[in-house]
């Protein structure tokens, strides 16, 4: 018999919200996998470390790239195409042998989630179950004590990955918004706050629940150095 699929959300960053089931199925699978950029940690391996044991088997999933040049003359969706191939073998190597596999993703594992790619690739040919987790968005929210929406607001999430006309244009029409994948980006979306009038409103965190959490003022936030994981959050009017 196959071994089993398990997309494992952690949390955003503070092992005390991986839920009980995501531990259950942690300490239960022998292979844990996880994804980790080129010459970096996982922070997924990272939340969950505490209930990594010895004899697990760990299947560490290194991307080629990650916001840098592609290697070999490749173009990014290349790379990132041949990767999720080589993943999809190897989490399939041990599900064949019978071994059921843990796959750890940060937050939630269906949410901007890099674990998608191989669900996609592997839930039609093995028994697959996915254990959601808590989203950066909703650690976010907590941390900055400011409710996320209110009432019949409708909460628009986007990618800094927008173009700028599209972010303000989104940004406009939201009754409350969450703006993630930051980064090199974030001089743009600010740029787009402002374009749609709720720059005033933004609020801005860092790494939300892990140890290195910070919360800034938008206007003190320097573009240079903001983090892959850090969020823009818009929130919406309290209206009684």
């Amino acid at each position: 018999m196959t071994g089993r699929l398990f997309g494992v959300g952690v949390g955003p960053g503070d092992p005390e919200l991986i839920t009980r089931k995501a531990e259950r199925v942690i300490r239960e699978a022998p292979v844990v996998a996880y994804h980790a950029g080129p010459g970096r940690t996982s922070n997924a391996r990272r939340i969950a470390a505490g209930l990594i044991r010895p004899d697990h088997i760990e299947l560490r999933l290194v991307y080629p790239v990650t916001t840098g040049s592609p290697p070999r003359g490749e173009s990014y969706e290349e790379a990132l195409r041949g990767f999720y191939a080589e993943a999809e073998a190897a989490v399939a190597s041990h599900l064949d042998a019978g071994r059921d596999v843990a796959v750890l993703a940060e937050g939630d594992p269906l949410f901007y989630g890099s674990y998608m790619h191989l669900h996609i690739r592997l839930a039609g040919r093995y028994r697959a179950e996915v254990v959601p987790g808590v989203a950066s968005l909703a650690a976010a929210s907590a941390a900055l004590q400011a409710p996320i929406a209110f009432r019949d607001d409708v909460l628009t999430v986007l990618p800094g990955t927008l173009s700028e006309g599209e972010l303000a244009r989104r940004l406009a029409d939201a009754g409350a918004a969450v703006v993630m994948k930051l980064g090199r980006n974030f001089a743009k979306v600010r740029r787009a706050l402002d374009a749609a009038g709720v720059l005033d409103r933004a609020l801005y965190i860092e790494r939300a629940s892990m140890a290195e959490e910070r919360i800034v003022p938008v206007a003190d936030v320097d573009p240079a150095e903001v983090p892959y994981f850090a969020l823009l959050l818009v929130p919406g009017r309290l209206r009684l």
